[in-house]
């Protein structure tokens, strides 16, 4: 393999230190830690993590490596890689190919260096790392125990080949568990997205409409956090039941085209492509914000915005801003990938402890039932769920009758 490829190892020991601090808060992911390095469940394994590279994402990382497992690292998302973080994990041995700021194709590239490990279990976040394996990498898939996939989008694309009968190995559905929607989904992205953005913008909330391009558990996590600051609501949706259930929360529902003159704020959270295009920009407001909640930077037309823009410059950091024809501002942040990480630290070390424990727990589940598992995709065993769930309540000192 080729030697981890970061920015700079001098700066291993402040991202130490992060990792060090979502360590301290992260109660259910050092409990399996402590029970992963009694038994080794991993041991002689190869486990390959691709998630945004931040402290959580390496104290995750550093749990496997624990276990025995020979670990290698990459991000997802170019933004979101944490240079110090990457350097943390290269000086404790791990094999990391990351850097912030990098191209797409330098970002597939590292993807295919990770891959070099030959994994035996897959961490994946959005499904490039399944897409490589089976349009690409095709030699490696009879080294593949499974994998586990924690994300909307990379669910919906494991869904996509079990459905057409092109997977090649079971995917464990992380996306999926209770645990995963209701804590990460609701309570993560509804608190990230708007640190990200207040971060960024230092801008006050309330009084302001913000538009919500979508209803899930993660558009539902924002939408009441906005309320909660004071902010008015209108959500557009396609889907019927979500659509009453925002009404039913107190959220005006309109087209997005009839939204699109009235908001101050957007946000999408939808996990498509193009969902703010070319025939809504010219209807905004002078100054909107323009921000993505979904995993990857396509729910936004940016090639679009570019092509309308007569003028467009960096106003403050992660925030572009892009001149119409009309004069009026529409500001990107983060250029249009995942707010709350490229604008932010992501969710909370409490939040990602759960999701990050259900990866761990299943990743194990895998390592044992494999050969069992027929080629599918899996939803994650109630056993698993309700595991994390009690280790949550007993981090914070919650008793429950029997």
């Amino acid at each position: 393999m080729k030697k981890s490829i970061i920015a700079n190892l001098d700066l291993a020991l402040e991202g130490k230190r992060k990792i060090d601090w979502v360590r301290r808060n992260m109660p259910i992911l050092r409990q399996i830690e402590s029970d992963f390095e009694r038994e080794k469940p991993f041991k002689g394994l190869n486990v390959l993590v691709c998630i945004h590279l931040e402290a959580k994402t390496a104290y995750l990382a550093k749990v496997f490596a624990a276990s025995g497992a020979d670990v290698s690292v990459t991000g997802s998302n170019p933004l979101s890689t944490k240079d110090d973080i990457a350097a943390a994990l290269a000086s404790d041995g791990l094999h990391v190919y990351a850097k912030q700021g990098v191209s797409e194709e330098e970002l597939f590239d590292n993807m295919n260096h990770a891959l070099d490990i030959q994994p035996n279990i897959i961490i994946d976040d959005g499904g490039d790392i399944v897409e490589i394996l089976h349009e690409k990498r095709y030699e490696l898939l009879k080294n593949v125990f499974g994998a586990c996939e924690e994300t909307t989008t990379g669910v919906a694309r494991a869904k996509e080949r079990a459905n057409n009968g092109t997977l090649k190995f079971p995917i464990m559905l992380i996306n999926e568990a209770e645990c995963k929607y209701i804590f990460d989904n609701y309570h993560g992205t509804g608190q990230s997205v708007w640190d990200g953005i207040m971060r960024t913008t230092n801008l006050v909330i309330a009084g302001k409409t913000v538009v919500i391009v979508g209803f899930g558990w993660c558009g539902k996590g924002i939408a009441d956090r906005a309320k909660g600051l004071g902010a008015n609501v209108i959500v557009c949706e396609i889907d019927p039941i979500k659509a009453i259930d925002a009404s039913m929360h107190g959220c005006r529902v309109m087209p997005l085209a009839d939204a699109s003159a009235l908001g101050d704020i957007f946000i999408t959270v939808t996990g498509k492509k193009n969902v703010l295009g070319k025939n809504h920009f010219p209807l905004m407001k002078n100054g909107v914000i323009l921000a993505n909640a979904g995993h990857f930077n396509t729910e936004i037309n940016l090639p679009a915005l570019e092509s309308m823009a007569i003028e467009n410059k960096c106003l403050r950091e992660n925030i572009v801003g892009y001149k119409l024809e009309n004069g009026h501002w529409l500001n990107v942040l983060g250029g249009g990938n995942l707010v709350n990480i490229a604008c932010g630290d992501g969710h909370p070390a409490e939040i990602m402890d759960t999701s990050f424990a259900l990866q761990a727990l299943s990743a194990e589940y895998l390592s044992k039932n494999f050969t069992k598992l027929k080629t599918d995709v899996y939803t994650i065993p109630k056993e698993i769920d309700q595991e994390v769930a009690r280790l949550r309540l007993t981090g914070m000192g919650v008793q429950i009758d029997n």
